[in-house]
């Protein structure tokens, strides 16, 4: 297991950082996809000022080790759990659980009742194991390529 994890709330200062954990984790981490759906799905770590305000308007939490971002989730004012991405390497320690803890402890704090989201294949094992049902299937199309997703669904209790 990686030593000292911590769970942040992540800043803008981390952003930058973040797009290159989504690229990687992309690239390395999952793969039940092609290398074409990969590359088509993340051609280039993602940056810039509309990469910022699309994490901006959301609550973002990260796991790090030593100032290093080993992986994050981020949660819309809607309940959509709308990025999950987790360094290969870190894959397979809990972090994904903390980090679910985390987002759950939040929704929860400000009333939300359900959470839902679009897992890739690599995500729908570890979302199932935090309580996630998948309620369809469906196939997105990026640069080309088709790539197979989940909308998911977690009622929250409690």
């Amino acid at each position: 297991m990686t030593p000292h994890v911590q769970i942040r709330r992540a800043s803008p200062a981390d952003f930058e950082a973040l797009g290159e954990v989504f690229h990687a984790a992309i690239r390395e981490g999952a793969a039940q996809y092609t290398e074409a759906e990969r590359a088509a799905w993340s051609p280039a770590p993602r940056a810039g000022e509309a990469r910022a305000a699309h994490l901006r308007a959301q609550s973002v939490w990260l796991a790090e080790t030593g100032g290093r971002p080993l992986g994050f989730l981020a949660l819309t004012e809607q309940g959509c759990v709308d990025l999950t991405y987790i360094l290969a390497e870190a894959q397979g320690q809990g972090l994904f659980r903390r980090l679910c803890d985390a987002l759950e402890g939040e929704a929860r704090r400000v009333g939300m009742v359900r959470l839902w989201t679009d897992a890739n294949l690599h995500a729908k094992g570890p979302f199932e194991a935090v309580g996630f049902t998948a309620a369809y299937a469906e196939t997105v199309e990026r640069s080309g390529e088709q790539l197979k997703r989940f909308r998911m669904e977690k009622t929250l209790h409690g």
